[in-house]
């Protein structure tokens, strides 16, 4: 079987309501569809998310195996830990989302000719933001953004989109500072998606996808934190 098409562009999808066929080596399940509030969370929820844009439709995912970090498993190197011990950064949490998004877009990445990150991801994401769906963490020297990353949460489960550093270690001072506050709140998963050299070595695994959605299936039911700003929470544990 080929990868689904999904001719909804204007309504809500429930991805349940379609065969789908996860054979695909590269996990490439669906592709049209939106990027609707209502259509991202059921495509989260489902274990899939989306990844570039063709032909003007979005092209959805649900790899074998995922990587997946769970909060309590994050590592710090010594050389890490001594860059935090500096406080030369501050890091703050649903401050500057729209330009956490627009770093991750503008960043250029290694093998990569153009970003995934065109005006259609930005508009759904920055609405899922707005919606309390959709949380970036920012890392500032001064007044400047110098590294960030954003995602999903839904239950008990965030979802890891993408992150972009302006200076060496800014994305992972952001990422361990994210895993160390969602691990506060009650976490049991981060969804990293695909594997990276930079996310295994802050403490990630591979797990199958069967594994993946027995644990998705089950989080994703737990209350996790308000459907609004993270800010608030956020502050509060950085300054106690």
């Amino acid at each position: 079987m080929n990868p689904v098409f999904i001719p909804e562009p204007y309504k809500p999808v429930d991805f349940s309501d379609y065969l789908l066929d996860y054979s695909d080596p590269s996990g490439f399940v669906a592709y049209g569809a939106n990027l609707l509030p209502d259509t991202l969370l059921n495509a989260y929820s489902m274990g899939l998310f989306p990844w570039y844009i063709s032909g003007g439709a979005p092209c959805w995912y649900s790899p074998d195996p995922r990587l997946v970090l769970f909060p309590h498993k994050l590592r710090i190197s010594k050389s890490m830990r001594n860059i935090l011990k500096r406080s030369q950064y501050e890091v703050t949490c649903d401050r500057a989302f729209a330009r956490v998004m627009m770093g991750c877009a503008l960043t250029p990445r290694h093998g990569e000719l153009d970003t995934w990150i065109d005006h259609q991801f930005l508009a759904g994401y920055n609405r899922m933001h707005q919606l309390g769906h959709a949380h970036s963490f920012e890392t500032w020297k001064k007044d400047e953004l110098v590294g960030g990353l954003y995602g999903i949460a839904i239950g008990k489960v965030f979802f890891g989109e993408s992150m972009f550093s302006k200076e060496s270690n800014t994305s992972k001072i952001a990422f361990i500072h994210a895993v160390r506050f969602l691990l506060l709140m009650g976490f049991e998963m981060i969804d990293c998606q695909i594997k990276t050299d930079h996310l295994v070595s802050l403490g990630a695994e591979e797990i199958s996808r069967e594994h993946f959605m027995i644990r998705l299936f089950n989080y994703t039911k737990q209350a996790g934190l308000p459907v609004r700003s993270w800010y608030p929470e956020f502050e509060n544990i950085k300054n106690n």
